[in-house]
C-alpha cells in the first residue's frame, strides 16, 4: 500500500481538457472527472487544481473531460466514453438528472464506483447509485443568502441565471426567493452565458423594473457582466448585489463595494476530496458515513485576505 505524499505542489500550468492530473509514475488508480462545465468557464481551473493536488498526494491519476460548449448531451456522451475506458471510478457533476443518470447508472452497473459533485443533490446522488455526494446543497444556500439579503433590506430582486438549462442551479434563485418571503415569479433571468447579452439585459430589466433593491447572480459568468452592467447604469455600490461563487472580478467587487457578499461553495474541496476518498476506498475500504457540504460560506470584505491570495487557484 502507498503511503500518501506530503508536501507536493500543484503544477503551475493546466492543459487545455482532457487535463490529466499525473501522479509519479508509480499510480495503480486511474480516475475520471467530467464536469458540464465549457472551456470558457474559468471558474472550473480550481477545480483542476483540486484534482491535481490530490492526485499528486495520494498517488492516483485523475482525468479532467467536460464538454467544450457545456452541452449536456455531450456530456452524457462523455461520461459513457470515459465508463467504456475501465477507470477504477468516476467523478461527475448531476447538471440534469433526466440526461444523465442513465450514462451514469450504467457506470455503476459496470462495476465503476461513481462520486456526485457540485451539482445535483445527495438524493439524487443516492438514486444513481453513487456513493456519496460532495458539495453545495443549492436550495438551502439560496434561502441562506435570501434571509441574509433580508435582513440587509432587500424587498425586490433579480436574480440572473445563466444556466437556465442545470434545474439544480436554478434551485439557488428559488432558496433566494423562499429566504426573502416573497414570490420568485418573473425575478429569475434566463441571461444566456454571453457576457455582452447579459449585461444588456441586466440593464433593460433594471430600467423596466425601477423597484427592484437587490441582485443576485449565480457565479462569474453572470456576475462579472452584471458588474459590468452596474458600472454603466451608476448603480454600482447602491444596489445590493450578492453572487455565489467567487472569481477574480468578484473579488474586486466585494472590495471596491459593488458587491455585498460572495457565496464560496470551495470548488477546491469538491474536487479534491472525491479523488482522496475513492483511493481511500478502492485501498483500505473505508468511506465515509455522510454526504459531505462544502458549503455555503459568504465571504465580505473582512475576509478577503486568503481569497486574494488563492483566488482562482484555491478559492
Amino acid at each position: 500500500m502507498k503511503k500518501f505524499l506530503k508536501g507536493v505542489a500543484v503544477a503551475a500550468s493546466m492543459v487545455a481538457a482532457p487535463f490529466a492530473a499525473q501522479a509519479d509514475g508509480h499510480a495503480d488508480l486511474s480516475y475520471v472527472l467530467v464536469s458540464h462545465a465549457p472551456d470558457s468557464d474559468t471558474w472550473w481551473n480550481t477545480i483542476k487544481n483540486g484534482i491535481a493536488l490530490a492526485g499528486e498526494q495520494v498517488g492516483v491519476n485523475v482525468e479532467y473531460r467536460n464538454p467544450p460548449t457545456g452541452d449536456i448531451a455531450d456530456m452524457a456522451r462523455i461520461i459513457e466514453q470515459a465508463a467504456a475506458s475501465g477507470p477504477d471510478g468516476i467523478i461527475t457533476t448531476l447538471a440534469d438528472f433526466d440526461v444523465l443518470a442513465g450514462p451514469i447508472k450504467n457506470a455503476v452497473d459496470q462495476g465503476i464506483d461513481v462520486i456526485i459533485m457540485n451539482t445535483g443533490t445527495p438524493d439524487q446522488a443516492r438514486e444513481v447509485g453513487a456513493l456519496m455526494y460532495v458539495g453545495q446543497p443549492e436550495y438551502d444556500a439560496g434561502f441562506a443568502a435570501g434571509l441574509r439579503a433580508k435582513g440587509e433590506g432587500v424587498t425586490k430582486f433579480l436574480c440572473v441565471n445563466h444556466a437556465i438549462q442545470q434545474p439544480t442551479v436554478g434551485e439557488r434563485c428559488r432558496g433566494y426567493a423562499d429566504g426573502l418571503g416573497i414570490d420568485l415569479g418573473d425575478a429569475m433571468m434566463d441571461s444566456g452565458t454571453d457576457p455582452s447579452e447579459i449585461k444588456n439585459k441586466v440593464l433593460a430589466y433594471l430600467s423596466a423594473n425601477a423597484d427592484v433593491d437587490g441582485i443576485l447572480t449565480l457565479g462569474p459568468v453572470s456576475a462579472d457582466p452584471t458588474i459590468a452592467a452596474l458600472q454603466e447604469n451608476g448603480m454600482a455600490g447602491d444596489i445590493h448585489f450578492g453572487t455565489f461563487d467567487l472569481g477574480e472580478e468578484i473579488v474586486k467587487g466585494i472590495k471596491d463595494g459593488t458587491i455585498n457578499w460572495g457565496i464560496d461553495q470551495q470548488p477546491f474541496l469538491q474536487a479534491y476530496m472525491p479523488v482522496v476518498i475513492l483511493a481511500n476506498w478502492d485501498r483500505y475500504g473505508v468511506l465515509p458515513g455522510n454526504n459531505i457540504n462544502s458549503g455555503p460560506g459568504f465571504v465580505t470584505k473582512d475576509g478577503l485576505a486568503k481569497v486574494e491570495e488563492f483566488a482562482g487557484e484555491y478559492r
